[in-house]
């Protein structure tokens, strides 16, 4: 009887550490969590603009109740119609660019580990990392100052005379994605090989050196070892950057845009912008970024099935 009674007691005190423990856990998350419910779920109440003629800076009880009629317009204004596909073809070939692309990091970051003078690795490590932390508009300045009809290179090129007529790098349509997308991978590519680079940090040395036992040189090493431990990493950031398809940014098309360039710059975030900011109509582009959600959401279910049905792993 008191063996039993000593053992209820000490079951009822692990029980109780355990809450305590779990209450405690859950303190330690709570302020990401209304973090997250504030910027990424509280402002979805901003959808009922969509229902709404607004316009600024009357109060939304003073507006017209439209019901449908900006989601109709989209499919039914030839006009609208036109537009949006510009747009949508200006989207979707920015984002197939980046995934394209998307295996720069990966082979970015095997180089940097083959790099065997450390000081150099951190050296190359940082220079292409701090890109990431400068803010689009700084990049804009350090564009226009190298590249514009009195840039650097313009300026050179002319003192020079190989060229009569200033280049135009910034103020022109040619090649506006490829442009794009260069600024882009320079900025992000050291930021995106992080993780890879911590992924080769956890591959078990001892496969290396049974590798090398067997003959193998560097060349194959990356091939057999490094990359295949990197693919899971790679699908999982590569399923997730499907399922963003639609999501381009702003910042970026935003600071490089010009009434030369911006038939193929405008993406959707672009344009949404432009239409709620600069083309007074923040009901139609609220109901433009409302489909945008609704499409990334379903599509990072289908891509979420996808994993699940290939990989045997849910990425959400």
């Amino acid at each position: 009887m008191r063996k039993s009674a000593t053992q209820t007691n000490l079951h009822q005190k692990v029980k109780k550490r355990q809450n305590l423990q779990g209450v405690k856990l859950f303190l330690y998350v709570l302020p990401f969590i209304l973090l997250s419910f504030t910027f990424s779920y509280f402002p979805l109440h901003g959808w009922i603009y969509a229902f709404f003629d607004y316009k600024p800076p009357l109060k939304l009880s003073q507006c017209d109740f439209v019901g449908l009629q900006w989601f109709k317009m989209l499919f039914s204004n030839p006009m609208q119609v036109s537009q949006l596909m510009k747009v949508m073809m200006n989207t979707f070939a920015m984002s197939g660019l980046t995934l394209a692309t998307s295996i720069f990091p990966v082979i970015f970051a095997i180089l940097l580990s083959e790099i065997k003078c450390k000081w150099f690795k951190n050296l190359v490590q940082t220079l292409t990392t701090l890109p990431n932390f400068i803010s689009w508009v700084m990049v804009f300045s350090v564009a226009f100052s190298l590249f514009s009809n009195t840039g650097l290179f313009n300026t050179v090129l002319l003192d020079l005379g190989l060229i009569k007529v200033p280049i135009k790098f910034l103020d022109g349509d040619s090649h506006t994605w490829l442009t794009m997308l260069l600024w882009n991978t320079w900025k992000g590519l050291g930021w995106g090989a992080i993780m890879y680079l911590a992924a080769i940090a956890g591959v078990d040395q001892e496969l290396y050196e049974a590798a090398r036992v067997d003959g193998a040189n560097r060349f194959k090493l990356m091939r057999h070892i490094t990359l295949p431990a990197l693919m899971p990493t790679f699908f999982v950031l590569l399923m997730l950057s499907i399922a963003n398809f639609l999501n381009n940014g702003l910042d970026q098309y935003y600071v490089f845009q010009n009434s030369f360039n911006k038939e193929h710059i405008q993406v959707l975030d672009l344009y949404v912008y432009n239409i709620g900011m600069t083309g007074a109509s923040p009901s139609l582009a609220t109901a433009i970024g409302m489909l945008k959600s609704l499409v990334s959401i379903t599509l990072l279910a289908a891509v979420n099935y996808a994993s699940k049905k290939i990989r045997g792993v849910s990425i959400i």
